[in-house]
């Protein structure tokens, strides 16, 4: 896969939409199977991120600098889509990113590169942006 395809550089613009059914529809397909240890671990993710002592934009903020610091770029997405949903505003999103940068060092930065352009993309209201309920 070139650069420009797993930037969604190279897609049209529908990197959001293309995102959010893909996840939607593998977890449809893999909590499909009798598998009692995922879907335990779904129910668990989805447990983690409900309000608590610590509300749902605090939550959603803190997985978002842990999908970065590891590097993952589908939770990322989906941390910057569900901080969106939560009310995360563009300087509270580059205050976090910078937490997230500084823990997880340089090799951060191609992964802050994606979040930085999926943000633009969910503000600029790219197709596909709402739905991505449901962690894991």
């Amino acid at each position: 896969m070139s650069g420009a395809d797993r930037d969604g550089a190279g897609k049209g613009g529908d990197r959001v939409a293309e995102f959010t059914a893909f996840r939607q529809r593998m977890n449809e397909r893999i909590l499909a199977e009798d598998n009692q240890v995922v879907r335990r671990f779904f129910a668990l993710d989805t447990q983690t991120y409900k309000p608590g002592a610590l509300d749902v934009k605090t939550k959603e903020l803190l997985g978002l600098v842990a999908s970065m610091v590891l590097r993952c770029d589908d939770c990322i997405s989906y941390h910057v889509a569900q901080c969106k949903e939560a009310g995360v505003n563009r300087e509270e999103f580059f205050e976090t990113f910078s937490v997230g940068l500084v823990v997880g060092g340089s090799i951060v930065i191609p992964h802050l590169r994606r979040a930085v352009d999926f943000l633009d993309r969910l503000e600029a209201g790219d197709a596909g942006a709402e739905g991505c309920a449901d962690h894991a």
